[in-house]
């Protein structure tokens, strides 16, 4: 019999890239027929990166695991890439599809995308199922007793810690391998699908940092941070894995978790924060954008120190201490007064833990322009920040090798004249 005359369900692989403790995954496993599990990658995603966008690498590796423990079940993982829409409309042709499921995105654009999906799905008779994975709670499920959603983080982070200790998430049990649909379509490499292999790596998360976590969070020397993020972006592990791990254990780590998803409300709240100012009295603000300030900052070259090693260890690795994310952003937006969008375009274009929602909320905190922001003249010195955190110069001359001698830059701008500056012109915006 041909296969393809099967009757399916498809599991859509979206930034849930694995097998256990998959809510999509698990429902589509009980449907009671084949499970054909499917990734797209996305051209009007992949598009806009570079062909050796260490992201792709990344999800490429995580999908061939995936496909590698579906072989040991007489399956495999059926890749394609296009646009999801043109891309269903082939699958559709190709297999005697009875329902669809995936898990739940939060973004503007996978929410419209969504939406497509489904209506064209539904117009063919295919039933369409969706699911909450990716984070404990969604939506409408944390918000206050009028029904609004919080824009202020703790009373958020309150309601949602009491919420997760009276209804703390299981995890998902194992899944019945037997029901994955029985083919063999050959994994295409990474070359063939028109991308390179990234020189930069995702490394695996590292949970041993965790009982110091609380001292040496904010001292980028230590490299106590768990490297957990990208995992947690594309979801190679699940959030309920995480904080089944954590027990009652590691508050200050778990508030930062709890960020995550306040800023995904948020986000989903407040779609026009992509573009807009969530506090819209700042809308009057009259950025500089001088081009090459900004590329001096891009390129770790602005003569702080204390920001040029974040930069620089951004470029090279993909990577920024969460400490050094703030000074540099801070530094940005309020000394060279460089609207944060430019800020975020780049973080969006090097970070491998590039999340939509935690992006844009963090430039706005640094810009003071966002909900539950930073105070506009709150603006970080960068020196005193170095002999805060780094007062060793440990981390500055792990990323910036020439510091000390005359390859060095001097200071691009002096920090009395910029806080003066910055002041001014927030005051001044806000009075428009």
């Amino acid at each position: 019999m041909d296969k393809t005359s099967v009757p399916v369900v498809v599991f859509w692989f979206r930034r849930d890239l694995r097998l256990h403790d998959n809510a999509g995954l698990n429902s589509a496993l009980k449907s009671g027929l084949p499970v054909l599990p499917l990734f797209i990658f996305d051209k009007t995603i992949t598009d806009e990166l570079e062909k050796d966008d260490p992201r792709i690498s990344f999800i490429y590796d995580s999908l061939a695991k995936i496909n590698k423990a579906l072989r040991k079940t007489g399956s495999s993982l059926l890749l394609m890439q296009g646009t999801p829409i043109s891309s269903f409309v082939e699958l559709t042709s190709r297999y005697q599809v009875k329902r669809v499921y995936f898990n739940r995105d939060y973004e503007p654009y996978a929410i419209q995308r969504d939406h497509e999906i489904k209506y064209y799905l539904t117009g063919k008779g295919i039933d369409v199922y969706n699911y909450k994975d990716q984070v404990i709670f969604e939506q409408n499920d944390v918000i206050k007793n009028d029904g609004t959603p919080y824009t202020i983080y703790t009373p958020y982070k309150n309601k949602w810690l009491q919420k997760f200790i009276s209804q703390k998430p299981v995890l998902i049990q194992d899944l019945d391998e037997d029901q994955f649909f029985n083919h063999n379509e050959p994994l295409p490499d990474l070359n063939f699908l028109g991308f390179r292999r990234s020189g930069i790596k995702v490394v695996n998360y590292n949970f041993s940092v965790l009982p110091t976590y609380e001292e040496t969070r904010n001292l980028p020397a230590e490299d106590s941070t768990t490297y957990l993020s990208p995992h947690l972006r594309f979801g190679t592990v699940s959030i309920r894995q995480i904080l089944n791990y954590l027990g009652n254990q590691y508050e200050i780590f778990r508030n930062e978790l709890i960020w995550r998803e306040f800023f995904m409300q948020i986000l989903f709240h407040f779609p026009w924060t992509v573009i807009r100012n969530f506090r819209s009295k700042y809308d009057g603000i009259k950025w500089r954008n001088n081009e090459d300030e900004f590329s001096k900052w891009c390129e770790g070259e602005t003569g702080y120190p204390m920001v040029d090693s974040g930069m620089r260890q951004l470029n090279l690795t993909g990577y920024m201490h969460n400490r050094m994310r703030m000074i540099t952003a801070s530094f940005l937006c309020k000394h060279l007064l460089i609207d944060w969008r430019w800020g975020e375009a780049y973080f969006a274009k090097k970070l491998l833990d590039y999340e939509l929602s935690s992006n844009i909320g963090n430039w706005q905190w640094a810009a003071g322009t966002g909900c539950d922001a930073a105070p506009y003249f709150r603006i970080f010195n960068p020196l005193e920040q170095q002999r805060k955190y780094d007062k060793n110069y440990q981390y500055i001359k792990k990323w910036i090798p020439e510091f000390g001698t005359n390859k060095y830059p001097d200071p691009i701008i002096q920090h009395s004249f910029a806080r003066k500056r910055a002041l001014e012109v927030y005051k001044k915006g806000i009075e428009k």
